[in-house]
């Protein structure tokens, strides 16, 4: 039998030993936690149990500040507040190895499937609603109490990640603790530890908790919300939803040292190339391609381009995935081009993108680009600035970003400030001010949508600064009216539809647009909302490129780049008091897919390749920015 004991926490231990040591879970708990999560133990109610607190006496008078400051409990309202103690008459040892328990999780959700499950799912409505003091009569969900309950469930709601899978697979997960686990109040020295673990023989994730000291009959369970925190302002930030208070910082965000960017070098472990000369190639030298982009491959026909599978005899490196050893290439094989450049994150990251566009609009950033912070790194700034807005009353609905994430994911549009401040948990994020008063276009089968527009942009050189866009444009449109409510409505706010399942794709070509755009807006002709466009492209390119690496995007000669902006307009008031359309630029994309540009314009990647590699543009659909 010991025998196997033993194999059972070897093989627990190879599954799980690399979350529990990242949880930091005591190893003398282990064993304990196999056996327990082997045999759904959940022991928990032999030694805890959930004692309810009278906040205030009813009959006693009180008084204003006393009322407030009940408020700020941390289950606030006349609700009943609780917690948990140790009932068990010997106490508890945290020596003792039995001394970890299992809590099991009441609901587990995707952020933006939440309203969904709490319309469908039987009894979750009503459980949740209990759970959080919610006052619920009936048997049908009714929105107000939905509503009511996806505002509350940030002070309730934990988080973990997939490390393998899809995209889609990765996308952040939340949860609530069962009604024990979620009573577990909040201390700043804590009796306790909690973590999250995922038990893969069963595929479903529980919570561990742990006591990290001795305790006796009677004394309180408590966790710290604010787990690995220690700067104490951003404590006071995380701690928020639970605390509230008006936060006394500045909300201006200037840009961050150098410091910053060299940092992000060293994490992108990108090698910047040494100086070279501007390599100069034959007036009809035909070029080797060596590319792993299905497009290219299929769509480059220019006679001056040919196609190789050995990298080590090629002239141009067309890679879909990051380069990052620029110095070895540069030292070995100077004349050899690459379709990218170093320190480019700069622009297709959306924290970096704010950074380096505050060059050219100061703290709050340029006109063309949504105020955005770093949540990571700006988040007592992004309080600031969102109480300040509240108190004069000005729209602030928000949207939240991962870095690094494409096609919407995990991207969540909301109001409440106690979500935005919980998101910051799940992946490194940015938030950007949500764009409260689009430009709409009519779509005669829906009505008045949101839409956005992609340029593609090629980057020719650093220095010189030379810049084109593709001739041609493409447009994405939502496919429901747009109104700043139903924020977790995916296709009245979002407008990219090629990847939402079920959902339908309105496609209409930018020679077909131009016209019913300035049949909508008369007084707006397009060539005169492109010129503003292009100038803030310019701009932005500008500032990209106005310091040195890793500063800047670094000037390597032998570099060349195309880029994907995705931009929208949105209803301003210029210096002169006029109404104007300002492009809004949403993100900059690195190695675009281009597989509608090739379907319908063939002669695409021949009109990018002999931009960029052989400074040909006569006969090509570009325009020249700058």
């Amino acid at each position: 039998m010991a025998g196997e004991g033993e194999e059972d926490l070897a093989a627990f231990v190879a599954l799980h030993g690399a979350a529990l040591r990242a949880s930091r879970v005591p190893t003398q708990y282990w064993e304990s936690l196999s056996r327990k999560l082997r045999g759904e133990i959940f022991d928990a109610g032999d030694y805890f149990g959930i004692m309810q607190v009278e906040e205030v006496d009813d009959e006693e008078e009180v008084d204003e500040e006393m009322e407030e400051e009940f408020k700020k409990k941390p289950n606030p309202g006349n609700e009943p507040c609780f917690k948990v103690i140790v009932t068990n008459e010997n106490g508890l040892q945290a020596s003792n190895p039995n001394s970890v328990f299992l809590v099991d999780h009441a609901w587990t959700f995707r952020a933006e499937h939440a309203r969904q499950q709490l319309r469908q799912v039987p009894g979750l409505l009503h459980r949740m609603a209990n759970l959080m003091g919610i006052a619920f009569h009936g048997e049908i969900p009714d929105e107000g109490s939905i509503q009511h309950v996806l505002q509350e469930m940030w002070k309730y709601s934990q988080t973990y990640q997939l490390s393998q899978g899809t995209a889609e697979e990765k996308v952040p997960v939340w949860y609530i603790m069962d009604e024990f686990g979620s009573r577990i109040q909040h201390s700043d020295q804590p009796s306790f530890a909690a973590a999250p673990l995922f038990y893969m023989p069963q595929q479903i994730a529980y919570t561990i908790l742990w006591p990290l000291r001795d305790l006796e009959t009677g004394d309180e369970v408590t966790r710290d919300y604010a787990h690995g925190e220690t700067d104490r302002l951003i404590r006071k930030c995380v701690l928020l939803p639970w605390l509230p208070e008006v936060l006394d910082v500045s909300s201006s965000t200037p840009e961050p040292p150098d410091e910053h960017y060299q940092a992000i070098l060293a994490e992108n472990k990108e090698e910047l190339p040494v100086a070279i000369n501007p390599p100069v190639y034959a007036k009809d030298k035909v070029f080797k391609v060596f590319t792993d982009i299905p497009q290219v491959l299929n769509s480059l026909t220019h006679p001056r381009f040919v196609f190789t599978d050995n990298e080590g005899e090629a002239d141009i490196l067309y890679n879909f995935s990051h380069f990052k050893d620029y110095r070895k290439l540069s030292e070995e094989r100077p004349e050899v081009m690459v379709n990218q450049f170093p320190c480019e994150n700069l622009l297709t990251v959306k924290d970096c993108l704010a950074s380096i566009a505050r060059r050219a609009g100061g703290p709050d950033g340029p006109r063309w680009l949504p105020r955005t912070f770093n949540l990571e790194t700006e988040l007592p700034q992004f309080i600031s600035c969102f109480q300040q807005r509240d108190r004069r009353g000005e729209d602030n609905h928000w949207i939240c970003k991962p870095w690094n994430l494409a096609r919407s994911l995990d991207t969540h549009i909301t109001n409440n400030l106690n979500s935005i401040i919980r998101h910051r948990e799940s992946s490194p994020k940015v938030v950007c001010k949500y764009i409260e008063e689009p430009v709409l276009f009519e779509r005669e089968d829906v009505g008045q949508v949101k839409f956005d527009v992609r340029y593609v942009v090629l980057l020719r050189s650093v220095q010189p600064l030379r810049l084109y866009s593709y001739d041609v444009f493409w447009l994405r449109f939502s496919n429901r009216v747009f109104s700043l409510d139903d924020l977790d409505d995916y296709e009245k706010h979002f407008t990219v539809m090629n990847y939402a399942p079920g959902a339908t794709l309105k496609q209409v070509h930018c020679e077909d647009f131009i016209p019913l755009f300035e049949k909508q807006y008369p007084e707006y002709p397009w060539t005169t909302v492109q010129a503003s466009i292009f100038k803030a492209f310019a701009e932005l390119f500008q500032v990209a490129t106005s310091k040195p690496a890793p500063l800047g995007i670094c000037d390597y000669p032998s570099s060349r780049a195309i880029y994907a902006i995705d931009l929208m307009l949105k209803w301003d008031t210029s210096r002169d008091g006029k109404r104007i359309m300002q492009p809004q630029i949403l993100e900059v994309n690195f190695n675009p897919d281009c597989d509608r540009a090739c379907k319908y314009h063939p002669t695409f990647f021949n009109d990018v390749f002999s931009t960029l590699f052989l400074d040909e543009t006569d006969n090509c659909h570009v325009t020249r920015i700058v």
